[in-house]
C-alpha cells in the first residue's frame, strides 16, 4: 500500500520593506502609493504639487521623505485623512497589510460627517439620456464613495 502524498507548503512570509532600522526614511509620493492612498506614483506627485499632502501641517513636494511618527494629512473630496506612519515602505503592499504601515487618527466625527454629506448627494441625469453605461456607473460609484474600502473597517 502506498503513502499518502502530501505536498509541502512553504510558509509565506510578507516582507513589506527592506528597511530594518529606525531611521528608514521614503519619498512621500511612494509612500502615499504603497498605502494604497493613490492608484499610481503620478497622482500621489499631482496631489503633493496641488498642496493636499501636508506633513506635521506643512505643506511638501512629492520629494520629501517620511519617517516613522510622522503625520500626514491627506486632502480628498471633503475629507482630511490624519495618518500616521508606522513604517516608511517603497513597495506597494496588499489592503490587509496597509494597517501596519500607517494608523488613522481622522476624528470620527468628520468620517461621520462625510458620510452623511455623500449619502445627502443625490445623481441627477436629464431626462432622455437612459440608463449609465457600465463605464458611467462605475465613474459615479468612484465619485459617490471614494472611501468606502477605507470606511468599512
Amino acid at each position: 500500500m502506498g503513502a499518502a502524498k502530501t505536498t509541502h507548503q512553504p510558509e509565506r512570509h510578507f516582507r513589506i520593506t527592506n528597511m530594518d532600522h529606525a531611521d528608514a526614511k521614503v519619498r512621500i509620493d511612494k509612500w502615499l502609493w504603497a498605502v494604497r492612498l493613490y492608484k499610481t506614483r503620478s497622482l500621489a506627485t499631482t496631489a503633493c504639487d496641488q498642496g493636499k499632502i501636508m506633513i506635521q501641517n506643512q505643506p511638501v513636494k512629492a520629494s520629501r521623505t517620511v519617517k516613522i511618527g510622522d503625520r500626514v494629512s491627506v486632502k480628498r473630496t471633503g475629507l482630511v485623512l490624519q495618518l500616521e506612519v508606522l513604517q516608511p515602505i517603497e513597495r506597494r503592499v496588499g489592503a490587509k497589510l496597509v494597517p501596519m504601515s500607517c494608523k488613522d487618527h481622522t476624528p470620527a466625527e468628520e468620517l461621520e460627517a462625510f458620510r452623511t454629506r455623500a449619502t445627502r448627494m443625490t445623481i441627477f441625469r436629464d431626462p432622455g439620456t437612459g440608463r449609465p453605461t457600465k463605464k458611467e456607473r462605475r465613474a459615479l460609484d468612484d465619485f459617490f464613495n471614494p472611501f468606502e474600502d477605507d470606511l468599512e473597517e
